[in-house]
């Protein structure tokens, strides 16, 4: 027991093992009781499972504020909202990816929960490398603080760019380099095929796959934006990696609700903006402005609350005459 006790990255053993476990449970009772067999998800399934979610993130951030204390329970919150709020950009590029490769509704869900499998991953190896640097060169973080304020103005003056997925080198290398079936397989990544010159079963990768690796690549890319934003707030380990991927475990239950109205966040991007610009100003604010070098965590989290909250309410008051977007998935 006194093994559970030693510090890893700050935080005590026993903390990541019930976070790790709580990941696991969650992520098993999904895909092995409530999902086990493959069928569409409707909007009001969608909503109860997002608030399900919601409620665990919400309830864990409770669990961290009675063990951790109030600044680093606020900042736990604050870090929720960003990443939450930034999510709602992924809906709208997985919706695209579902499309461009032709995936039904029926095997979205179960590739987004791979999904979320790899991104607990990749984002524990981001995390755990920016920690690793921001400990020992804490100026870094007056670049992730310059980078987020930047991020944050160009948002706010420039257009989005249509995405091209037949130009992404990843997927073209797996194209050129990998037997890739016309056809999906039901859920099933990988099948054996008959080689066309041997007649001998080889493995091929599906459609859904492909869907899969771009879904992984682009959450890579959201998270040069998102990991920052959380290391601006604090630099504990523990609360930048569990606000992220508490944030990410409801995503794929919000995907189905939101991939149809994704459109009436439009201006939602705005308050994103301003939140990115806010998070790296207090940086410096707080390291040069301020004569006990903190930022007010309360303050933080009602600015941060407030400017989200705004965009959100502000998005649906602009488009309620908006219907439902055209060819949703």
């Amino acid at each position: 027991m006194d093994f559970l006790m030693h510090a890893w990255l700050g935080t005590p053993i026993w903390f990541w093992a019930a976070f790790i476990g709580l990941v696991v449970a969650l992520t098993a009772f999904d895909l092995g009781i409530l999902h086990k067999q493959d069928r569409e998800m409707g909007i009001a399934e969608s909503l109860k499972l997002s608030a399900f979610y919601i409620s665990i993130a919400l309830l864990f951030g409770a669990w961290v504020w009675a063990e951790k204390g109030a600044d680093l329970g606020m900042k736990y919150y604050t870090g929720f909202f960003i990443e939450k709020a930034l999510s709602i950009d992924n809906v709208f590029v997985i919706s695209l990816i579902f499309t461009y490769f032709a995936i039904p509704r029926i095997y979205q869900y179960r590739a987004l929960l791979w999904g979320i499998v790899g991104v607990i991953v990749l984002r524990g190896l981001m995390i755990g490398v920016g920690a690793a640097v921001v400990q020992q060169y804490h100026w870094v973080l007056y670049i992730f603080a310059a980078f987020l304020i930047g991020t944050g103005i160009k948002m706010l003056f420039t257009s989005d760019k249509p995405i091209d997925l037949g130009r992404n080198p990843i997927l073209r290398f797996i194209s050129r380099h990998m037997r890739v079936t016309p056809d999906l397989h039901g859920q099933k990544f990988l099948v054996k095929v008959p080689d066309g010159k041997t007649g001998r079963l080889v493995v091929a990768a599906t459609p859904l796959l492909l869907a899969l690796v771009v879904i992984n690549l682009a959450d890579l890319v959201f998270a040069v934006d998102s990991v920052p934003a959380v290391f601006a707030i604090t630099t504990d380990t523990f609360i930048v990696y569990t606000s992220n991927i508490m944030a990410i475990l409801g995503l794929r239950a919000l995907y189905f609700a939101l991939a149809a109205m994704v459109h009436r966040f439009d201006y939602l991007k705005y308050a994103l903006a301003l939140v990115l610009v806010f998070i790296g100003t207090k940086i410096f604010v707080a390291d040069f402005m301020l004569d006990s070098g903190k930022f007010p965590p309360v303050l933080s989290l009602a600015v941060t609350f407030a400017l989200i909250l705004g965009g959100i309410l502000y998005s649906l008051w602009k488009t309620r005459k908006d219907g439902p977007a055209a060819g949703g998935t």
